[in-house]
């Protein structure tokens, strides 16, 4: 006993050794999984509005409702781990649905961004949209997809598909069209954005999501010093209407030129317009694509913070929050003054019904309509 009671002192205290690297460093040891939660965001005309939180497996987290399919929260890591929501909006139903809501975070659509005097003509058919902006068509009318309640289904822990009916005839819109939105949130803190959309008739059809982002966090200030970069050597100018020329005309020696990063509020008072700054459309150079590849980004110096923009779109609408002006009831008090936030929006060229010259946003009946659009989120 004398002789054999150290080696099994030794050997217990070997094993507990053991057992503590293994549980701090053992590369098998369990990670934490992603969660998906819905709850009540509402309600809106007896019917119950539905908010979907799903965090990824490092804690980040996005936030959707069912009313504008639209982003509430998205919660991402700056340079330091710190997280924060860079995305501006209201912290419940009410504040989606008060007056002058300006598309925080929803899909816009049935034709997202502007149809000159909401008219154009489809197979020798002249159609009259709803007006809602001057005497032009914005983001689908009156009551666009944004204004809408649409059906929000979890798919696993990592995904949230949303799904509408357009009915014939609305907003002035040709064809019943069934629109299939799906947000992704990956453990990369990828937020991927699937479009898929079928018609009984021709029709039109241009959607996008209209997040606006403060990478520093929502409340933070505003993004004259965010700087952009955009893989587009050419915009399209507008009238004092916002309704595009025609003219696609290069970005260099312009103040629109972000082909290398710059800071956003260096050339931003040289923009012209009424209110001043940026709401234009932008071109991208690789065109309409099947996959998505990458076409800019988004850098926040002071928190590090860095979107990167992938899309299958062949354009990109950088607004950077002109008609913002301290009205809105935002989250955690926020106020929302001018340029507090940007929007990229992904997406055709506006008014490209009445432009023979602009990429076709036609659908017939037969085929699908498909894209999408990812922002990654890292740090430097």
């Amino acid at each position: 006993m004398k002789k054999t009671l150290p080696r099994l002192l030794l050997a217990s205290a070997l094993t507990s050794a053991l057992l503590v690297t293994t549980a701090c460093h053992c590369p098998c040891a369990k990670k934490p999984s992603p969660t998906a939660t819905m709850s009540s965001f509402g309600q809106l005309n007896g019917n119950e509005v539905h908010l979907f939180t799903l965090t990824n497996a490092s804690g980040a987290s996005v936030s959707l409702t069912e009313y504008g399919a639209a982003v509430v929260d998205l919660i991402v890591p700056d340079r330091d781990g710190k997280l924060a929501d860079v995305a501006l909006g209201f912290d419940n139903l009410e504040g989606f649905t008060g007056k002058g809501n300006p598309f925080m975070g929803a899909i816009a659509g049935r034709y997202a961004n502007r149809i000159a005097k909401g008219k154009f003509t489809l197979d020798g058919k002249d159609y009259q949209l709803t007006i809602n902006n001057g005497e032009n068509h914005l983001h689908g009318g009156i009551k666009g997809f944004d204004k809408l309640v649409w059906k929000g289904e979890q798919l696993g822990k990592q995904a949230v598909r949303f799904t509408l009916h357009s009915p014939d005839g609305d907003q002035g819109y040709p064809g019943n069209l069934d629109l299939e939105v799906t947000y992704t949130f990956t453990n990369s803190n990828e937020l991927r954005i699937d479009f898929k959309a079928t018609t009984d008739k021709a029709t039109v059809i241009n959607v996008t999501n209209h997040t606006y982002f403060d990478l520093a966090g929502q409340n933070h200030g505003d993004i004259r010093d965010h700087i952009l970069q955009l893989d587009s050597s050419r915009y399209t100018p507008v009238s004092d209407a916002l309704i595009p020329t025609g003219e696609k005309r290069p970005v260099k020696g312009t103040p629109f030129d972000f082909v290398t990063p710059h800071r956003i509020g260096d050339r931003l008072m040289q923009t012209g317009g009424t209110p001043i700054g940026y709401d234009h459309n932008f071109i991208l150079d690789k065109g309409k694509t099947a996959q998505p590849v990458v076409i800019g980004s988004l850098y926040e110096p002071t928190s590090g913070r860095l979107m990167t923009i992938l899309t299958t779109e062949p354009a990109i609408q950088f607004y950077s929050g002109n008609f913002l002006d301290s009205t809105l009831n935002g989250k955690k008090g926020a106020k929302y003054p001018q340029y507090s936030g940007l929007c990229l929006e992904t997406q055709h060229f506006p008014d490209s019904p009445n432009q023979s010259d602009f990429p076709s946003t036609v659908l017939r009946p037969g085929e699908t309509f498909k894209s999408t659009t990812i922002y990654q989120f890292s740090a430097k």
